[in-house]
């Protein structure tokens, strides 16, 4: 299989990080304290981690007409990441996140989908599906990962799928439809039971029914792959700025090791090397290593 070919379709968004010393209440305001504008969205997320690893990636977002020629186009394209088939939807906004941070570090989140919500009408990337040897399904809308998915299929591309933060938008259907065709399933604990709950289906049941691989976060207590057996796989512990963005790069560095030739070990243990960077910094893409850096960490850690 060609290491070089990923393509990664979902969420690319802004996400705005703002600190406040209190939220307000009702019909009031309150200061900014700090503000940031970070890049993120899920598949741009495994895109840029990616290419950084050395995979030659394309990615496919629905994005408001503002992003083209944007900081954040123009970073993608300084990764050499192909945007040719980005869908770009006129009078929109892309994708955006307002996170804001209390003193007493609560949170409250708002997320507009913005263009996104016009990848339902979207027309499926077959020309950025036939160009490739894997597809990776992140978050966004079920009826297009779903349509993308059986295309990929239909060609004979790897399929990964990772719902995340999404997962309740999927019906039993929707959901049922993309995992037969899934062969790698990407989630947090929360989200592999949620799946297993709403499919009533164990992890045997589950990978019997589609995917042969089940990758489970942890968090701090690492991560489980099961493939017919369970691997268990240590997490890289580092200190945590901001642990949001590696659930995203684990599954690049999986996928960039498993698209290498690798074993599942390995490939887990690469990913939560890469993971291990991504929150040592705030943002998702901020921190992210190149292949030498993950390999020294991860000798450190399994010598």
């Amino acid at each position: 299989m060609n290491k070089t070919d990923l393509l990664a379709i979902g969420h690319t968004a802004l996400d705005y990080i703002i600190q406040v010393k209190e939220f307000p209440e009702a019909n009031s305001s309150t200061s900014i304290n700090k503000m940031k504008t970070l890049f993120g969205g899920a598949a741009a997320n495994v895109a840029v981690v990616a290419s950084t690893l050395g995979l030659k990636v394309s990615l496919v977002s629905a994005v408001g007409s503002g992003f083209i020629d944007s900081d954040y186009h123009n970073k993608l394209k300084d990764l050499r990441i192909d945007t040719q088939s980005m869908i770009v939807i006129e009078d929109e906004n892309t994708p955006t996140a307002f996170v804001l941070t209390d003193n007493e570090k609560d949170q409250i989140s708002y997320f507009y989908w913005g263009a996104a919500s016009e990848f339902k009408n979207s027309e499926v990337p077959y020309n950025a599906i036939e160009k490739v040897e894997a597809v990776h399904l992140a978050t966004g809308d079920p009826g297009f990962n779903s349509r993308s998915g059986e295309a990929a299929h239909d060609s004979g591309k790897l399929i990964s799928f990772d719902p995340g933060q999404d997962l309740h938008m999927y019906s039993e259907a929707e959901l049922k439809d993309v995992l037969k065709i899934t062969d790698i399933l990407f989630g947090n604990h929360h989200e592999i039971k949620r799946i297993q709950e709403i499919l009533n289906m164990n992890i045997d049941d589950l990978r019997n029914f589609g995917p042969e691989i089940v990758v489970t976060t942890y968090g701090k207590d690492g991560s489980r792959i099961n493939s017919g057996n369970e691997i268990r796989i240590d997490a890289v512990l580092k200190e945590t700025v901001d642990p949001t963005g590696a659930g995203d790069s684990y599954r690049a560095g999986f996928l960039n090791a498993y698209l290498r030739g690798e074993d599942l070990e390995y490939c887990g243990k690469f990913a939560s090397s890469v993971s291990s960077f991504i929150v040592e910094a705030e943002g998702c893409q901020t921190n992210v290593p190149d292949e030498n850096m993950v390999k020294t960490r991860m000798n450190d850690m399994w010598p």
